[in-house]
């Protein structure tokens, strides 16, 4: 769950660091039912010792932090599993919603454009004036076929990048690139951008634009 929580972090306006606050940890059919009695009372301790390990890393959750325990089909005997989520209260994110809503009411946390009436158009601007409008959920950028953004660039990596953006706030987060990440001129991990801030990836410079 520390990997988990480091591999999800997320910088937010006034350098605050968010974390995911719920984590599912899936055990195989055998493992779940020998550990059912306890699994209650396993959980809640586990969800303290990370709530306590993410003070000491003076990160930010968005309400408690949550552990549960479930039966993880398809897993073998010893097996298990953690997925990690900003969870904000409504229906849970990267299961009954798409994995954009991971990054909900992060405007909620300070830095957010959104306003009353629906989502901003946000885009990145290249050095010669092409236009890269983005979408609600999730963008991949990079110079592979399975990239959503793809930039002619051979100092960018095949999946490099990926933006989150939930009609409030947008998240960049560096896919472990060959050549890593800036914005403003700062080698990043993960980042909540703010319009005119400069993404350099590879040899390719994109301005972060937000109309109106």
């Amino acid at each position: 769950m520390q990997r988990e929580a480091e591999a999800h972090k997320a910088i937010l306006a006034g350098g605050r660091t968010l974390v995911p606050n719920r984590y599912v940890i899936d055990l195989s059919p055998y493992d779940h039912s020998r550990l059912a009695p306890y699994a209650a009372a396993l959980a809640q301790e586990l969800a303290q010792s990370q709530a306590e390990f993410i003070g000491e890393q003076a990160w930010t959750v968005y309400g408690d932090v949550i552990v549960e325990i479930e039966r993880g089909d398809g897993l073998d005997t010893g097996m298990f599993r953690v997925t990690a989520e900003v969870y904000t209260g409504g229906e849970p994110s990267g299961y009954d919603q798409p994995p954009q809503q991971q990054y909900a009411d992060y405007q909620q946390q300070g830095g957010g454009f959104v306003q009353p009436g629906g989502a901003r158009n946000v885009r990145l601007v290249a050095g010669d004036g092409r236009t890269y409008p983005l979408a609600i959920g999730s963008t991949v950028i990079g110079r592979g076929d399975q990239a959503n953004l793809r930039l002619p660039d051979v100092g960018i990596s095949r999946r490099h990048a990926r933006l989150d953006f939930d009609g409030g706030q947008v998240v960049l987060t560096d896919l472990g690139s060959t050549n890593g990440t800036m914005v403003n001129g700062q080698r990043v991990s993960a980042v909540a951008l703010n319009p005119g801030d400069m993404v350099q990836i590879g040899t390719t410079t994109l301005t972060f634009r937000v109309d109106g």
